[in-house]
């Protein structure tokens, strides 16, 4: 399915009436997971802006033991920080980064805002080199502008 396709559906799991806003947090990681070839763990962290941590939420894949991670550390850290889509072709070349998995070879993190603050990112975890295009960032940011309306 291409992006413009997914759109509806994640707009469709995002308006569902009768599930809980984690139902549809992961139904959406289903659905990404399942379409998106090379989407091979998808989830969702929230931050704690007390205690300048990531917690993680709904996600598909892989078990993962970064269930808390605090702010500035790997590649959710610095997202939780600076604010700004990071994308990273290899995970190999990244000095800050967390390792989940072995067969994990790219990343791409956007931040998920509501009303202009920073509550934490879509995680995206890829068992390709380098497939994430500028065309990823504009729908994972669609997806995040979808599940900022549960908040």
């Amino acid at each position: 399915m291409t992006f413009e396709e997914l759109k509806p559906i994640v707009s469709n799991i995002i308006e569902k009436e009768n599930a809980t806003r984690d139902e549809k947090l992961k139904e959406v990681c289903q659905l990404l997971s399942e379409n998106v070839s090379y989407y091979d763990w998808v989830g969702f962290y929230f931050a704690n802006h007390e205690a300048r941590t990531l917690h993680l939420g709904p996600y598909v894949g892989a078990e993962t033991d970064h269930t808390v991670i605090p702010f500035g550390k790997g590649i959710c850290g610095q997202v939780a920080e600076s604010n700004a889509n990071f994308v990273v072709p290899d995970v190999k070349a990244q000095d800050n980064y967390i390792a989940c998995s072995f067969t994990v070879k790219s990343e791409i993190v956007v931040p998920l805002f509501v009303n202009g603050v920073n509550i934490g990112q879509i995680d995206i975890d890829s068992h390709v080199l380098d497939p994430f295009t500028e065309a990823d960032e504009r729908f994972l940011e669609f997806v995040n502008e979808q599940v900022a309306k549960l908040f």
